[in-house]
């Protein structure tokens, strides 16, 4: 079902709100009263909105409320915005101002603000006044505090499982046996997790091995212990020593009872399994852990954990886990079988068994997804319905409660609201995709899904952290980790419990499209048969994100129709790629985005220069100038001071001398394919908040300048492919001895002609590693 996301996006505007400057507030002088108004408002809501995102789905006057105050709470962002944009035009105007301008500069500064603040008076009015008429029926639902505690609640598993259900897990079997059979010589009692999405078998695999003769005779004492909710000691002893002693009573038992108990039952050798583990406090595992403790040496006992997160697993165990792989595709296709027929009855219905094939392809080795599948197509011998079971997205098909999704959605639910956000916001990429890390967080970063940074944090760390979370509860998977960035997947499934979270705030559109949610707030188009842009496109005004793919085939003309609908309809558009589109230039008017952050052009070759407006996207926080065709980069966007990431192909021998007060956020600076370019810019001492530096393929690029001495936050430096530069770099002057450099990385790659390292910047840093 849809998610509002109302608890994040509230979260966000108040720490907005929060963060304005008081000179950013000044710059509207008549909104003070109406701007705390709406910030006790959105307190007052915020704080009964767990309660409401927990009653919404059995109520639906309630879920329809929280539709509208999305949007209200949207609008009210928009505004917030609005101030940081007036300040950075400001900034701009007077870092720019010149003698022959000054007169009509002083004018339109005396002019503007009054203009600006009658205009945003009337906007945060108009959200108080929306939210008022709203006041009465939120009131009505009677919500309550509560905390944003996420547990996790599911059926009770239980140890038994007959070995004739289970297809493809012998080997899988056979390795967890030999591990618990390894002798241990570890006073704690070995513990042996079991880690993957749900539904891929955990449990099933964990109770194949408990059932199993070998294990049973080589442990005397086997407990198994559903642990899925809060892990706590109190609850777990008591459900050990019922399982041990079956039928003793211990629940109004001290603790310290509990534990003496426990101790007395544990004399013998036993196997302990924990299945459906979620604790990621250390100091509750090692509470249970120590009281599990050989007294009299190494431990003979083990423990198995099955668990969805690998940080559990490393929380819990020193081994390293056992990372469950999905079953290969003709174990899947016995399964499958087995719970869409009776026995033996597949043998008449050939033509369904080769739908079938098809239809277990979308389950990507997952059990669970076969067996809910082949349970809604159980005695179903029309081959319409299996087309339809074919043709359907998983997350469109009705589930009950412990098939596939809604056990997917367990893991979901436990992640904090701001990692539901960015999980849903990866719905936006196709299947299968290869995802960018940087690209990732700089998409979150321009919608605003990120947290903001810890103390000596930047906002790029905090997208690190958000896609390390994602890692290790198994919801995305490595591919390639290229030190500067990585590269990842998501399980087929995991997308569509995106998909259905997020479908009220991301759509991929193609050219049968017919329609949209006028609501919706990131749009991917992708379709080579594009052949006019879709209607639906001119009723939609709130889009954010546009991220064009696949559709390089299409018309010019239509990509030049898109863009300036995009740039008419979008106001409060935040990101925008065009990757390898054939335009040969961007529309004069994309300078009126004011809130634009992302702007991806990388292979658009045909586009030779930037539009007279550019310096007006004065948000822009990552741009992408890969592969274009830009002669020299204009004076325009040195004046992006907001700009973090900046990658820059040009046809020139020199770039433009960096200005003091330049790029003074620019974090990531990377010229790739600048072929003619023989030196790097002057000026690049400036570039104080520089933490990475990457030249590729800059072939005629003979050295770098001794400024670079003067980054002291440069961690990362990487030149690749660069025939003739000479790194040569000695310490020459006084103060070159005493260089505090903080580089960690140093990368040379295809450099013919290196001769040295630049021990310039190698004698300055500690810090290398």
């Amino acid at each position: 079902m849809a998610e509002t996301f109302l608890f994040n996006i509230a979260k966000r505007v108040l720490a907005k709100i929060g963060n304005l400057s008081v000179d950013e507030v000044r710059l509207a002088f008549n909104v003070k009263t109406d701007l705390k108004k709406l910030e006790d408002t959105m307190i007052s809501i915020k704080a009964v909105l767990l309660d409401a995102e927990r009653q919404q789905h059995q109520n639906e006057k309630l879920r329809l409320c929280m539709w509208k105050l999305r949007d209200i709470f949207y609008d009210a962002e928009n505004v917030i915005d609005d101030f940081k944009c007036e300040a950075l035009r400001k900034q701009d105007a007077i870092n720019h101002r010149d003698n022959n301008n000054l007169k009509v500069r002083v004018l339109g500064s005396c002019c503007l603000p009054l203009s600006f603040s009658l205009k945003m008076s009337h906007k945060i009015k108009d959200i108080n006044g929306r939210l008022g008429e709203l006041a009465t029926e939120w009131k009505s639902f009677d919500l309550r505090q509560c905390s944003d505690n996420r547990h996790v609640f599911r059926r009770e598993t239980i140890s038994f499982v007959d070995s004739s259900d289970v297809i493809g897990r012998d080997e899988d079997k056979e390795n967890i046996i030999s591990m618990l059979m390894k002798p241990s010589e570890a006073r704690n009692v070995p513990v042996i997790p079991i880690v993957g999405i749900g539904g891929l078998g955990k449990t099933t695999l964990a109770q194949l091995v408990y059932n199993d003769d070998r294990v049973t005779s080589l442990f005397p004492l086997k407990i198994w212990i559903c642990v899925s909710e809060e892990f706590d000691l109190s609850r777990l002893l008591r459900l050990i020593i019922q399982s041990v002693n079956k039928g003793e009573r211990c629940d109004d038992s001290t603790l310290d009872a509990l534990q003496a108990r426990l101790r007395s039952l544990l004399t013998e050798k036993f196997l302990l399994v924990l299945d459906d583990v979620w604790n990621e406090n250390k100091a509750k595992w090692v509470e249970l852990r120590n009281l599990l403790r050989s007294t009299d040496g190494f431990s003979p006992s083990k423990i198995i954990v099955t668990t969805r997160s690998l940080n559990v697993a490393s929380i819990m165990s020193s081994i390293p886990p056992y990372i469950l792989k999905g079953l290969p595709l003709e174990d899947c296709l016995t399964l499958f079988t087995k719970w869409a027929f009776n026995d033996g009855d597949e043998r008449h219905y050939s033509n369904l068994i080769r739908i079938g094939e098809e239809i277990v392809k979308k389950c990507k080795g997952v059990p669970l997804a076969v067996r809910t599948l082949g349970s809604l197509l159980f005695q179903k011998t029309d081959e319409s319905d299996w087309i339809y079971i074919r043709e359907s997205e998983i997350w469109r098909l009705e589930q009950h409660e412990n098939d596939i999704l809604p056990v997917l959605k367990l893991s979901y639910n436990h992640l904090p609201s701001h990692l539901q956000r960015c999980l849903a916001f990866l719905s936006l990429y196709k299947k299968d995709e290869i995802y960018y890390s940087d690209r990732v967080i700089y998409l979150w970063m321009a919608n605003g899904l990120l947290e903001h940074p810890r103390q000596n944090q930047e906002w790029e760390d905090v997208g690190k952290r958000y896609l390390n979370e994602l890692l290790s509860r198994c919801l995305i998977q490595m591919e390639q980790d290229y030190w500067l960035y990585f590269t990842f997947k998501m399980h087929d499934l995991v997308h569509d419990l995106a998909l259905d979270v997020s479908q009220k705030e991301c759509k991929t559109m193609n050219s049968e499209t017919e329609t949209v949610d006028e609501n919706v707030r990131h749009l991917l188009l992708c379709d080579e048969k594009f052949v006019e842009v879709p209607r639906v496109l001119g009723e939609m005004k709130n889009v954010k994100t546009v991220i064009i793919q696949d559709a390089s085939e299409a018309s010019k003309t239509i990509h030049e129709s898109l863009i300036n609908l995009c740039v008419s309809n979008f106001k409060y558009l935040r990101a925008l790629e065009l990757r390898d589109s054939p335009l040969s230039a961007l529309p004069n008017s994309i300078g009126t985005l004011k809130h634009l952050r992302d702007l991806d052009l990388a292979k658009c070759e045909g586009i030779r220069e930037l539009p007279r407006s550019f310096y007006k996207l004065r948000s822009l926080q990552f741009l992408n100038l890969e592969g274009t065709g830009l002669k020299q980069l204009p004076d325009s966007v040195q004046r992006l001071i907001e700009l973090r990431h900046l990658v820059i192909t040009i046809k020139a021998t020199h770039l433009k001398e960096i200005r003091a007060g330049c790029w003074t956020s620019l974090q990531y600076l990377e010229l790739r394919y600048c072929m003619e370019l023989e030196c790097l810019p002057e000026g690049m001492q400036y570039l104080k908040s520089l933490r990475t530096l990457v030249l590729g393929g800059c072939v005629k690029l003979v050295s770098l300048p001794r400024s670079l001495k003067f980054l002291t936050k440069l961690e990362h430096l990487e030149i690749v492919m660069c025939h003739r530069i000479n790194l040569k770099m000695e310490p020459e002057e006084e103060e070159d001895k005493d260089l505090q450099l903080s580089l960690k990385t140093l990368s040379l790659i295809g450099l013919l002609a290196l001769g040295d390292l630049p021990r310039l910047l190698l004698q300055g840093s500690s810090t290398l590693q």
